[in-house]
């Protein structure tokens, strides 16, 4: 073992700080990475504060951060994915049985067994998995993800987890090209569900209650904008729909966004607000819609994710912060003051 930098939550109310944690050493099959980024997932913050305390509740210390872009240190003797300097990414697991069904059809997101990047049974060390807000992680090598080499290493953090979460319910429900995708919400997640559905060759619109969010929306790779809070401007769209993303974590109307969908249209949310959302069924029954989830996806998913991102050079829009601002960067994403990810330079733990 040996121990690394880290800035780490002691409780549910305390803050961040700078913290030791301890790694184990590259085994065999394992591949060591000295972290460059990560990304700031609202996930981070619900489990630093035990906010999921009911379905995940945090073992403390807890070190968030699953969205994670670094540089291979050193790799195992059975390693034969990557190499020593090599830029790597690693997402939301670490680990998986590799044997059950859902791992042999490449969904390891929902083995039974499945090793979280963070707040996870450690199978190795005993306790808990620590993410990376740390200087080092240390990761099997079927889990390591390679990084293309085109694009802005700050940016493609949030790839590995608001990037997969869209990337793929999107690749999950077909072709795409030509189709009407409405993406709702405008914000780390939605942001990144308007430019692969523009990657994607269909007509992007975007569902926002914010006014000022429309030229952002534009930027991004919108065709159109709909406020919808304005029912003048809904009642044009309703039943024209091929396929909605639901990116809201708060309790809003679905029922909405339900009609905006035309003949075997489909909603599929990847936001969890904390309350249930009321479903009308005659809105689904009348057009047969249908209503889905969707939870992150599998590494070999989450590799074509990244490769389609290198040739269509996508990144996240991150703000670029140090780990000593990460307490104020949680602060500001509860007021969504960010464009629309924050990424984290881990550059700035080393001088501390």
């Amino acid at each position: 073992m040996f121990k690394a930098k880290a800035y780490s939550a002691s409780s549910a109310t305390s803050p961040l700080a700078l913290d030791s944690i301890q790694r184990r050493e590259a085994g065999e099959r394992d591949v060591q990475i000295e972290i460059l980024f990560c990304g700031i997932c609202h996930s981070d913050l619900h489990t630093a504060r035990n906010e999921w305390s009911s379905v995940m509740p945090t073992t403390y210390p807890c070190v968030p951060g699953h969205e994670i872009v670094g540089r291979v240190i050193k790799v195992g003797s059975e390693v034969k994915n990557c190499k020593p300097e090599d830029i790597v990414g690693v997402g939301c697991l670490v680990d998986s049985d590799q044997t059950c069904p859902h791992c042999q059809a490449d969904v390891e997101q929902f083995c039974a067994n499945a090793t979280f990047t963070y707040n996870s049974p450690d199978k190795h060390l005993g306790g808990v998995t620590y993410g990376g807000y740390s200087e080092s992680i240390v990761v099997d090598q079927r889990f390591v993800l390679h990084v293309p080499g085109n694009l802005n290493l700050a940016g493609v953090a949030p790839l590995l987890c608001a990037g997969i979460t869209t990337y793929s319910p999107m690749r999950r429900w077909g072709e795409l090209k030509g189709k009407k995708v409405g993406i709702v919400g405008l914000g780390g997640l939605g942001h990144m569900g308007v430019k692969f559905a523009r990657a994607f060759g269909s007509h992007v619109v975007v569902f926002t209650t914010s006014p000022g969010k429309k030229e952002d929306a534009l930027r991004l790779g919108a065709h159109e904008v709909i406020l919808s809070t304005n029912p003048r401007e809904m009642k044009p769209h309703i039943g024209s729909f091929d396929f909605i993303l639901d990116t809201i974590a708060v309790e809003h109307d679905i029922n909405g966004y339900i009609n905006m969908l035309g003949l075997d249209g489909n909603i599929t949310l990847v936001g969890a607000p904390e309350k249930p959302l009321p479903v009308s069924s005659f809105a689904l029954l009348f057009g047969r819609k249908s209503i889905s989830g969707s939870l992150i996806g599998g590494i070999k998913e989450t590799q074509e994710m990244l490769d389609f991102c290198g040739e269509h050079d996508i990144t996240s829009d991150v703000e670029v912060i140090p780990i000593q601002q990460v307490n104020e960067a949680y602060e500001r994403l509860l007021k969504s003051d960010v464009k629309y990810r924050f990424s984290i330079d881990m550059a700035s733990l080393k001088s501390k």
